[in-house]
């Protein structure tokens, strides 16, 4: 029987907000107890980790990353993403299903676990195609994707246009119970769009594509929902008016959720001001008022989680002139010290950001970790929430090295990470 205790740790459950000093007994992969206050001795035989007052909360759930395998293991592997998410604080990866050949059967998602069991330290989750082949026209079989381990339904960066296969996939969906996760962007107004409409794309030369790509099928969907009841998660909104579509569709009780991406709250259109390809993103940034409006959300819980967005390119697909260079970015090892340091700068709440990227993630997905509370999964970080650092390109553990925060100044940093109990990060 394997025991760890954590103990003098700067205890934070993101369920209920509640902040104490205490201690985390953690027996066979579980927490066996939460104690808050002076710790009791730690049984006998203990493995005793002391925090020396760093944070203990449970460990990230990303919701959306691209894990390159089967079939792009040029750009990241289960492997190599696994150990970038761990230094990251990230227990879980919810993988996407644009792979090769994509995840729209059960034998795709076997192998995707399986791999995942012998090469990966962290949990991966797949994420299995709504349509046949990712190419909207199908439906995939749910029931069987379920069976073999699924967690959702989502065709990746591919927006469903057809509004009778996106309304039926909705309706089989809530036949399981099962969480739809769709990208809003009509891909035909979007065009070859690469910034969003205003003074900074004309003075730059680019190609624009107008927010109303992404309201026009944001609004479609949720009109759907009316119509099925299912489950429907908005995986990214991008502006303001789309946090205020989501805002009425809760209001009026409709079962929707929306995603984040900490891109689109750190960095601003802005950024893309040097050409730089590394802040080519899909949707693009957004101008200042946009990404303000987004931490309102976030804060309000309008928005629910936030994710990484990993989609890692290769230096050749980077390498271009920015309306031809690859759009994405990786974000597993930044996900959590960019929100931390949006956190540190009053921005949104430090309980609210590791609720989104915890405690939401997890009950959506249906996923036994994300709470600090006896017999949850024990996946945990210890994190120095103030430790301030710089992200070198050197030490970027994904196989990619496309990040727009290199160079730049982190605040938090996870000195350990523990998946089911076991370490899988420990800080140098």
């Amino acid at each position: 029987m394997s025991v760890r205790t954590l103990v003098n740790a700067d205890l934070l459950d993101p369920a209920t907000g509640r902040r104490q000093r205490g201690a985390v007994l953690i027996r066979d992969g579980l927490i066996a107890d939460v104690v808050r206050g002076a710790a009791p001795a730690s049984p006998e035989g203990a493995d005793v980790i002391d925090c020396q007052g760093a944070l203990v909360a449970p460990g990230v759930v990303d919701m959306r990353a691209f894990l390159g395998e089967p079939g792009a293991e040029y750009r990241e592997t289960l492997k190599t993403a696994s150990r970038a998410a761990a230094a990251g604080g990230i227990t879980t990866l919810v993988s996407t299903p644009e792979t090769s050949p994509p995840v729209d059967s059960a034998a795709t998602v076997d192998f995707i676990r399986r791999r995942a069991r012998d090469n990966a330290i962290v949990h991966v989750a797949p994420a299995a195609a709504l349509t046949r082949g990712l190419e909207g026209l199908e439906l995939a079989e749910y029931g069987l994707l379920l069976e073999a381990g699924a967690v959702a339904f989502t065709d990746g960066m591919r927006s469903i246009a057809n509004a009778r296969v996106m309304q039926r996939a909705m309706a089989y969906a809530r036949n399981f119970d099962a969480l739809v996760m769709h990208h809003t962007e009509d891909a035909d107004l979007t065009g070859d769009g690469v910034a969003t409409p205003g003074e900074l794309a004309s003075r730059m030369g680019l190609t624009a594509a107008p927010r109303e790509a992404e309201t026009i099928m944001l609004e479609r969907d949720l009109r759907l929902v009316r119509m099925t009841g299912g489950r429907y998660h908005a995986a990214m909104i991008t502006h303001a008016q789309s946090v205020e579509l989501i805002r009425q569709a809760k209001d009026e009780g409709l079962p929707v959720t929306c995603g984040v991406s900490i891109n689109h709250l750190a960095l601003n259109e802005h950024d893309i001001s040097g050409y730089r390809t590394f802040f080519k993103l899909r949707p693009p940034l957004r101008p200042e008022e946009d990404r303000l409006a987004l931490l309102e959300a976030l804060e309000d819980g309008v928005i629910d989680v936030i994710v990484s967005d990993h989609n890692p390119q290769d230096v050749e697909a980077k390498r271009l002139p920015f309306g031809e260079a690859a759009a994405g970015a990786i974000g597993l090892e930044t996900l959590l010290p960019v929100a931390l340091r949006l956190a540190n700068a009053g921005s949104v709440s430090l309980a609210r950001v590791l609720d989104a990227l915890t405690t939401r993630p997890a009950g959506l997905l249906g996923l036994p970790c994300g709470r600090l509370a006896k017999g949850a999964a024990a996946d945990l970080i210890v994190a120095d929430t103030d430790r301030a650092w710089i992200y070198e390109r050197e030490a970027i553990r994904s196989r990619s090295k496309n990040t727009p925060f290199e160079g730049g100044r982190m605040e938090g940093r996870v000195l350990r990470t523990l998946v089911s109990g076991v370490d899988a990060h420990v800080a140098d």
